[in-house]
């Protein structure tokens, strides 16, 4: 048969500096609500994922449960995805912006550590070099105090708060890359929109709980926050679709060191409308776990496109 001829050259690439880019203006709006707390954003965030994929399930004909043999995987994902949205955006609204954005890009490496553990991939000398690249930048992000002292400069509000979120941003890495090792191990037998139905509803579910347990459900008295709430959706949702494109016509490998950008918009934007100048630790911890994140990246690749070529043959 003749072969496609590829629609454009760099495009799934550009979808992810898109990607980056929607997701980092979704991540400054949230910092300019004012009177709206982090679990009521997150459960917007569910209803617009809902609002988009239930056309798709019932397009599909998927089920609203899916395979028996799945379900409790599902849970998982839905808990642990959902559980990583909540806390990201509880460290985005405590901790300058491109701390959060970097500390969530050590992901890939945890991913490596929880499939070596839990699916028994293979863990190499590079992996637990990159491990230590990417824990490295975390704690000059973090700085704690028994390392650096009692007078930490360069944070938003108190150290307290500072470290809460900086607590909250690796426990929300942990799970987003926990949910990545239950994905592979699902694989391609649950279709995609099924496991974000599972994320939205569960996460919908336990935003709900939590609200009414801190008694902080309550609608924004401004209308701005009310339009930065309906943006944030919109925006968080355009940028999964533009990265699920990229990932449809774009190797893995390229898409994972593209989105790096996510890290070089949160600190243009933080700079440009936070005016929060980043400190040389902030810098230096970037470049740690930007290098290790890529790092990672291109060693998968070029592992998937040697184990590609040996099956050719």
């Amino acid at each position: 048969g003749t072969k496609k001829k590829a629609a454009c050259p760099g495009l799934g690439l550009f979808y992810t500096v898109l990607s980056a880019f929607l997701f980092s203006v979704a991540s400054l709006f949230l910092k300019k609500i004012e009177d709206v707390h982090s679990v009521e954003v997150s459960a917007f965030r569910c209803v617009f994922q809902m609002a988009f994929v239930l056309p798709g399930l019932i397009y599909y004909k998927t089920g609203f449960l899916g395979p028996k043999g799945k379900r409790i995987f599902l849970f998982f994902r839905g808990f642990l995805g959902s559980s990583a949205m909540i806390l990201l955006y509880y460290a985005f609204q405590v901790m300058p912006l491109a701390d959060a954005t970097v500390i969530t890009f050590s992901s890939p490496v945890f991913t490596s550590l929880l499939a070596w553990i839990f699916l028994k991939e293979k863990y190499s000398v590079w992996d637990l070099l990159f491990t230590l690249f990417a824990v490295t930048g975390v704690v000059l992000i973090a700085r704690p105090p028994f390392l650096f002292g009692s007078n930490v400069k360069g944070i938003e509000g108190s150290y307290t708060d500072h470290l809460k979120g900086t607590i909250a941003a690796i426990t929300s890495t942990v799970s987003a890359a926990s949910t990545f090792v239950i994905l592979r191990k699902v694989g391609k037998s649950v279709h995609y929109f099924l496991s974000i139905w599972y994320y939205a509803v569960i996460g919908l579910i336990g935003c709900v709980i939590a609200l009414f347990v801190m008694n902080e459900w309550r609608l924004p008295y401004c209308g701005k926050d009310r339009v930065l709430l309906i943006l944030i959706g919109l925006l968080g949702l355009g940028g999964q679709i533009f990265l699920t494109k990229a990932l449809q016509i774009e190797k893995a490998g390229p898409v994972a060191i593209m989105k790096t950008m996510d890290v070089v918009f949160a600190f243009i934007l933080q700079i440009l409308f936070l005016n929060h100048l980043p400190t040389w630790w902030t810098v230096g911890g970037a470049l740690c776990v930007v290098a290790s994140s890529s790092g990672t990246a291109i060693r998968k690749w070029r592992q998937s496109l040697k184990k590609a070529k040996q099956n050719e043959i």
